[in-house]
């Protein structure tokens, strides 16, 4: 038996959002694996504004749970999780991108911490595991492994993977909590926000598929700069809100 089906656990209770800019290539196929999931309550579609046809795409799609919102102009990642996290209704909320990086056969894996108590949020790990993944670029491994390290060390957690897309909360947990990027820099400002709230942080490990910049990679240097100023900006901020209820 396969572990993922092993693992599926037996009642619709996960609502998945996915932000959505210029991914036409990969849109339907995205959709069609996460609905093909019986652990999927809902999929939130948030359409950042796309100027190629992922939108008329989006409108041919014809399942009751798929909720399909559209920016009315570019924000960002963070921008269209904030909107698709306001709209979630299932006990747990997890993040899936548009593309074909992550399987969402793998949220069983995440979701079990949850449903027997152990935590409150799940990262997926694309280094705690042994399944095949692409290997891409090196400099962009450093970084991760930079940045989690940062985030670690302001947060006092022991992650391997900060900036993995797979995460899935309490939904509680995750609408009470107000994020302020609208960019990539929504992965260590939730981190940061969480930990310091005293959530339970677990990892599993996840099988990857990464893609390059021919197949549409968005994220690069700058990006990466501007992690290590949210790092420093929640990390103290929320060192301070924490002072200020003290006692």
């Amino acid at each position: 038996m396969d572990m993922r089906e092993a693992m599926t656990p037996p009642e619709p209770s996960l609502s998945l959002v996915m932000p959505a800019f210029n991914e036409q290539a990969t849109i339907l196929e995205a959709v069609g694996r996460v609905l093909e999931q019986p652990f999927v309550a809902e999929l939130i579609i948030v359409d950042d504004a796309s100027t190629d046809g992922t939108a008329d795409l989006i409108a041919t799609i014809d399942d009751p749970r798929v909720i399909a919102l559209r920016h009315s102009h570019n924000q960002g990642k963070g921008a269209a999780l904030r909107t698709g996290f306001a709209r979630a209704q299932a006990a747990y909320v997890g993040i899936q991108d548009a593309d074909l990086e992550y399987h969402p056969a793998d949220y069983a894996r995440l979701l079990a911490p949850l449903q027997n108590d152990s935590a409150d949020v799940v990262y997926g790990s694309r280094f705690l595991t042994s399944d095949a993944h692409r290997v891409l670029f090196f400099w962009h491994s450093v970084g991760n492994k930079f940045l989690t390290l940062m985030s670690n060390a302001v947060s006092n957690v022991n992650l391997t993977d900060m900036e993995t897309c797979y995460k899935v909360f309490r939904r509680e947990w995750i609408q009470s909590i107000t994020i302020e990027e609208n960019r990539f820099g929504f992965e260590p400002e939730i981190t940061i926000k969480l930990a310091r709230r005293g959530a339970r942080m677990y990892e599993a490990g996840i099988s990857y598929s990464g893609r390059n910049y021919e197949d549409g990679k968005k994220i690069n240097w700058k990006d990466g700069v501007s992690a290590v100023r949210c790092i420093v900006k929640y990390g103290m901020s929320e060192r301070r809100k924490r002072g200020s209820r003290a006692p």
